[in-house]
């Protein structure tokens, strides 16, 4: 293989050819990764899953990248949750022998594809309705494929998921289906980030939802279903629903780079923050009041979900915030930055933004580039975008 490519075997090499290079040498915008903060973020949640005695399966959306993914499987990583059939079909080329697909799969074509999936192993699909588990039992008994699930509840998002006190009528009727086998209960806490900077009650509503879902399944034991999987997932519930007695397993995904909605939230600080977006001031034109960069929201993402209120954190070159900017509008090229401190400002002038939600990030670029002591020393691909 020439230096510099990827393996086509999808194991995560990166690409290294013309490194390392100062950031001021990488065209603008790019999305950046600084691996010492990375490697810190695994190696911190690693360690407080496992003082919680459950098993670690991050959530494959945040980064979307094998390279990352593997240091993850180094620190303890069990297996990966995955969001969408690409994401599956990656972890499960890339030999991940333990995958949760925590998504409905609705519709003929993810029908065929989960059965498909199931075949080849390792798979776990969520579950939450008779009208979703039908087609699904009835291709997998024609295919002779039995697909292990886990039954999806709400514990307060309202989202996807049966509600608590329905789990054990809903499971009796999935289990009754040809072709479907119950391996354990899920769910995604989500909702513990109404909260916001209200730390305590974050971690009330985490620990509310852990000790739900075990009460949960605690009923199906109860009712004769074996139940060995009990999971809950989410980087800010992280310090609270996993240690929750009866929980088996936490599934973070954020946690890998953290971002500025997780800063609102309190699960970290600025300086834990590993992924930014490099950019250049491209226009002063009304300096002190409008400052224009060239990352916009094709760069950056825009979920209106986030705490942080605003498209990124604005930070000089070392990833030091700034004060008096704000980053909270853009187009698709182009950002607007806001505020006293936009003054000090110049055209050329290269900032790291931290992005309010790094999952919605992460999907708006195709490659990521590995960053130590200010230079770019590896590029990765990210993968299974829509």
């Amino acid at each position: 293989m020439a230096a510099g490519r990827r393996s086509a075997t999808g194991d995560g090499a990166g690409v290294t050819a013309g490194l390392p290079l100062p950031l001021d040498g990488l065209p603008t915008p790019a999305l950046l990764v600084d691996r010492v903060r990375m490697e810190a973020n695994l190696t911190a949640m690693a360690g407080s899953i496992g003082e919680a005695g459950v098993a670690l399966r991050p959530h494959f959306k945040t980064s979307k990248c094998l390279a990352v993914a593997r240091r993850q499987l180094a620190h303890g990583a069990t297996g990966f949750t995955c969001a969408t059939p690409a994401e599956v079909t990656l972890r499960q080329d890339a030999g991940i022998e333990d995958v949760l697909w925590a998504h409905q799969p609705v519709g003929p074509a993810k029908v065929a594809f989960a059965v498909e999936a199931v075949a080849r192993g390792g798979l776990t699909i969520a579950l939450d309705s008779v009208e979703v588990a039908q087609p699904l039992s009835e291709a997998a008994a024609k295919a002779g494929v039995t697909v292990p699930f886990a039954l999806e509840v709400d514990t307060g998002l309202h989202r996807a998921g049966v509600d608590p006190d329905k789990a054990v009528a809903t499971v009796a009727a999935l289990t009754s289906m040809p072709a479907l086998e119950l391996r354990g209960v899920l769910t995604h806490e989500g909702h513990v980030a109404k909260h916001g900077s209200d730390r305590a009650g974050l971690e009330a509503a985490g620990d509310l939802a852990g000790r739900t879902l075990a009460q949960v399944a605690e009923a199906l034991r109860a009712d004769g279903h074996e139940c060995p999987l009990v999971s809950v997932g989410s980087t800010p519930a992280a310090t609270s629903a996993p240690f929750a007695d009866g929980v088996t397993e936490a599934r973070p995904g954020t946690y890998v780079y953290f971002d500025a909605n997780q800063v609102g939230l309190g699960s970290a600080r600025i300086e834990q923050c590993a992924q930014t977006v490099l950019a250049r001031v491209v226009s002063a034109q009304r300096p002190g009041t409008v400052i224009i960069i060239d990352a916009g929201t094709k760069a950056m993402s825009s979920d209106s979900i986030a705490t942080a209120g605003i498209l990124g954190i604005v930070c000089d070159v070392s990833g030091t915030p700034l004060d008096g900017i704000t980053f909270a509008n853009g187009n698709e090229e182009h950002g607007y930055l806001t505020g006293p401190g936009t003054a000090s400002l110049r055209v050329g002038d290269l900032l790291r933004i931290v992005p309010n939600h790094a999952c919605g990030t992460t999907n708006m670029w195709s490659v990521l580039h590995f960053v130590e002591d200010d230079r770019v020393v590896e590029r990765h691909p990210i993968e299974a975008r829509h």
